[in-house]
């Protein structure tokens, strides 16, 4: 059994690592709690397997003590899943700061009355598998095991009838997808894991024994199970992560020709890149220095820069009828083209250069101008 539970933990934190967000890019309070809410998950099976309690349990010298790090750790994650579903709900920004302090008011609170509970419950005897059910009858256990599996299964029950709320909605796609991945992998976890503990809890109060229920069937039900409704969480998310990353890769590879044209130029020195960042760098990483790169060349063209050129193209631009915006970018898109012949030395009089230039211009489309010019006449825009 815990070959099964530490499977679900690796995978569980490995879904976290693949959801950390890009340094430059903004925190998002979604991105932060669907990672939390993984890093949690794969933490809860990880100290729920029956060799890590009995390591818990050996270092600390208490017995059983891995049995309430284990329920606080199902509570934190349950109070986890309500405030990621708080926040994949959106709405106004102090609703969800409230709602989100609310729950986790209640599910700390919850925490401790099982750290107090076990504190002052009798249980000497260590129990890895079947605590649950051993200590059903036994004052202090039995309110404790029964705080915690009540506290998983109203998360379970607010998702549930939330996301079944969402799915008959108009929504679609991905979207769609992961809402039945959820509402599947909640009815697992339901079924399989809270129903068979709580069967098997009440079997014994009632003097029966069920406790296959507890020991054989919830755990692999509760691993499956969060392994369904978590990818259900996280594959919008990662589906938008990836459409994110293919377009930098499709505007990585449009400013490739602009790149050829002004590198030379560059005095900061590029470092070639390695077999790692080759196969390990996302797109969006090698977009954000190819650009820094660019538009470090193109600061220092600014010498090169003849305004006149600006000038005359601004005018010429006006006289067509465009707008002031878009004859401002022809304007900028000439000198810039023109101030890469004066670096390649093909230049007819001496540059006069603006006292300030700023690049406000959209490097893909300078790099589409510079590739077209490009195909026509190659030797045109090589810089020395």
């Amino acid at each position: 059994m815990s070959l099964v539970v530490y499977m679900a933990s690796f995978l569980l934190a490995l879904a976290a690592i693949l959801l950390r967000r890009p340094r430059r890019t903004p925190r998002s309070p979604l991105s932060t709690a669907t990672r939390a809410t993984a890093f949690i998950a794969a933490v809860c099976f990880f100290w729920s397997a029956p060799v890590t309690l009995a390591a818990v349990n050996h270092a600390t010298g208490i017995p059983n003590v891995g049995a309430p790090l284990t329920y606080c750790s199902i509570s934190a994650f349950s109070c986890s899943l309500i405030i990621l579903l708080i926040h994949w709900k959106g709405g106004p920004k102090e609703q969800i700061r409230r709602m989100t302090r609310m729950t986790v008011a209640v599910y700390g609170m919850l925490v401790i009355a099982i750290v107090v509970l076990f504190s002052l419950a009798d249980a000497h005897t260590e129990r890895l598998t079947d605590l649950d059910t051993y200590y059903a009858n036994t004052p202090y256990m039995k309110e404790m095991i029964a705080l915690y599996l009540m506290g998983h299964l109203a998360s379970t029950i607010i998702l549930s009838s939330v996301c079944l709320k969402w799915a008959r909605d108009e929504v679609t796609g991905l979207l769609r997808l992961g809402l039945r991945l959820i509402l599947a992998g909640l009815l697992l976890d339901a079924l399989g894991f809270t129903l068979a503990k709580v069967t098997a809890v009440v079997a014994r109060w009632l003097g029966y024994d069920l406790d296959v229920l507890s020991t054989t069937v919830a755990p692999p039900a509760a691993a499956l199970g969060a392994l369904i409704y978590s990818t259900g969480f996280v594959l919008p998310r990662l589906a938008s992560a990836a459409a994110a990353e293919r377009q930098s890769l499709a505007t990585y590879r449009a400013l490739r020709p602009l790149w050829s044209a002004v590198q030379d130029v560059a005095t900061a020195p590029v470092a070639a890149p390695t077999w790692w960042q080759l196969w390990w760098q996302l797109p969006s990483t090698r977009l954000y220095l190819l650009e820094a790169n660019i538009r470090d060349a193109l600061l220092q063209l600014t010498a090169h820069f003849d305004q006149q050129v600006g000038h005359a193209t601004y005018s010429a631009a006006v006289e067509r009828g465009e707008q002031t915006e878009r004859a401002r970018v022809a304007s900028e898109k000439a000198m810039i083209i023109d101030g890469i012949r004066r670096a390649s030395g093909r230049a007819d009089r001496p540059a006069d250069p603006p006292e300030k230039f700023r690049v406000t211009i959209d490097l893909v489309e300078l790099a589409n101008a510079v590739r077209r010019l490009l195909e026509a006449a190659p030797e045109q825009l090589r810089t020395r």
